[in-house]
């Protein structure tokens, strides 16, 4: 047994290094001077530098693309959770007809591929005159139905005699959902939070057909103009500095709430 747990562990440290290595080039070569010699090593200089990123904060708009970018991933959030709250309590705690028929309807949203989706969402935000605007960018998106269903699960786990007891004191519905069960919903918020940021701050497609101004791009739009002109000059340095800079957020954003995203999953769990 001994034996065969060291080789499962040998095995999965050979296929994580190697799943990793695209990352771990990027890192390297962020700090690898021009002049290095072998920029496709993972070894690192032994002269570290710091001017890769300064030239890529140099050439880029990362000011505006973090700012555009923390708009629309923010913005999205901030509107989902409420909506995910009230849609998730509905179909938790309230009776209704075709309750559950209307729910896996509901969920159906999960099956489609979202670049179906495209071309009826474009001519939507070009009906609505939101064009070339982050707000065109956010809009289909405020509704979600994973966060429904995470929400909708949490709120099932969480005893009714919180909210009986909330009732007797006099608290309306909403008073209960506020005060009562939201803070108590916690790890399912952070757990979709943390889901609903990485998507949406990583996302290329639809922005790149949305916007339609420099001023307006985000970060991941930013980085493909930017990866082009360095392309060109085969600053490979410079390239991963500014790779680096768009993962960073999410890395440290990861980093701190590693523990409370695998925790909240297993809070909320997938019990019917």
């Amino acid at each position: 047994m001994r034996r065969a747990s060291l080789a499962i562990t040998g095995l999965m440290l050979v296929v994580g290094f190697f799943w990793s290595t695209p990352f771990l080039w990027t890192l390297v070569a962020s700090f690898r001077p021009d002049s290095a010699i072998g920029m496709a090593s993972l070894v690192p200089d032994y002269k570290p530098t710091l001017a890769n990123f300064a030239e890529a904060l140099d050439t880029g708009n990362f000011a505006i693309y973090y700012l555009n970018t923390a708009i629309v991933a923010f913005g999205i959030l901030a509107v989902q959770i409420v909506t995910i709250s009230l849609a998730g309590y509905a179909f938790a705690r309230l009776s209704f007809p075709g309750r559950e028929l209307i729910f896996y309807v509901f969920l159906l949203q999960l099956m489609l591929v979202p670049p179906i989706l495209i071309v009826p969402n474009l001519r939507t935000i070009v009906d609505l005159g939101l064009y070339g605007s982050l707000l065109g960018v956010m809009a289909p998106y405020f509704a979600s139905a994973f966060g429904t269903f995470l929400m909708r699960q949490t709120f099932r786990q969480i005893p009714r005699d919180f909210e009986e007891a909330a009732v007797i004191d006099g608290a309306h519905w909403w008073q209960t959902l506020w005060h009562v069960l939201l803070p108590m919903a916690k790890p399912g918020l952070v757990a979709f939070s943390l889901v609903s940021l990485m998507a949406h701050w990583n996302e290329f497609l639809w922005p790149l057909m949305v916007l339609n101004e420099p001023r307006t791009q985000t970060l991941t739009i930013g980085l493909a103009t930017f990866a082009l002109g360095s392309e060109g000059g085969k600053e490979w340095g410079v390239l991963a500095a500014g790779t680096l800079l768009v993962m960073f957020p999410l890395l440290a954003l990861f980093a701190v709430f590693q523990r409370q995203f695998v925790n909240s999953f297993m809070f909320s769990g997938l019990k019917g």
